[in-house]
């Protein structure tokens, strides 16, 4: 398995009049290969739970493992996991800091004190591996469109070579076709390099077209953990913590409360047009 979270606890202001709990009691198993989405509201816990998993914030009690190790455990190397747990954030800004692209992305590689050679033909193969050839290679990150920024972000991870990859929202503010090309880029990674996958997201029509599991976050617990199918199924219950199903759901539940034999599971639009001509006979 990949990373397993045991009893976790994280108290932001511990000891003040301003204590709040931002995990409570988290149990997680994440096992290789897997590409798991995690939801929930605002202030839910969802980014801090991301930033647990690769040790750049520290249970307040718990334990993490990764591939089996305590990473809390003295003499456990932070870098080595942050090398094996990449995380991009939500704002590529936050990692972008170079004068050019191909600095930026280099930057991850040459610290884990690769030869110039290995640091730039890993560089290479990160960008051509989102769709940014050698004509952005020495553009200023700032001079480009937000998509284009992301790109530069995740192909910054993934010349590290990690093998668990978190994105959280990587699509914030993109138009359509640019979520959908980043989306189509990650779950192309996932199946190519067999990577572990834990895609923040808000947009539900985009969790249940990709994840295969999905982590639902609220008030620090995790309310559900199951397929998409299972979790959306409680569609009534995600709205009282300020979510939603897919509007698929939405549509085959009225359908079928309407008289029409459709499948009220599927998640997909495909699925649901599918579902749909078979109760039409068409």
């Amino acid at each position: 398995m990949a990373i397993r979270v045991e009893n976790v606890n994280y108290i932001y202001g511990q000891g003040t009049a301003y204590e709040i709990y931002a995990l409570r009691n988290i149990n997680l198993t994440i096992q290789d290969g897997e590409f798991i989405g995690l939801i929930g509201h605002t202030g839910s816990g969802k980014s801090t739970l991301t930033q647990h998993l690769n040790g750049l914030l520290r249970a307040t009690s718990g334990t993490i493992y990764y591939q089996d190790q305590n990473i809390y455990q003295e003499n456990f190397s932070m870098k080595e996991l942050r090398g094996k747990v990449g995380l991009v954030f939500q704002y590529p800004e936050y990692q972008l800091f170079e004068t050019d692209v191909f600095s930026d992305v280099c930057f991850g590689p040459k610290n884990l004190g690769l030869s110039k050679e290995e640091v730039e033909k890993r560089a290479c193969e990160a960008l051509n591996s989102v769709g940014l050839d050698s004509s952005f290679y020495r553009l200023s990150p700032f001079e480009l469109s937000g998509g284009q920024k992301r790109r530069v972000a995740i192909a910054g991870v993934l010349a590290m070579e990690p093998e668990v990859l978190i994105l959280d929202e990587p699509t914030a503010g993109l138009d359509p076709k640019g979520r959908d090309e980043i989306l189509d880029e990650i779950d192309r990674l996932h199946k190519e390099r067999h990577l572990t996958i834990l895609l923040v997201s808000h947009s539900m029509e985009d969790v249940a077209r990709y994840v295969d599991r999905i982590i639902v976050m609220n008030k620090g617990n995790v309310q559900f953990d199951h397929t998409p199918k299972e979790v959306f199924r409680h569609y009534r219950e995600l709205e009282k913590i300020g979510l939603a199903a897919p509007q698929v759901t939405y549509i085959m539940n009225e359908l079928k409360q309407n008289g029409f034999a459709v499948d009220t599971e599927v998640t997909t639009v495909e699925k649901a047009r599918d579902s749909i001509l078979q109760a039409l006979k068409i």
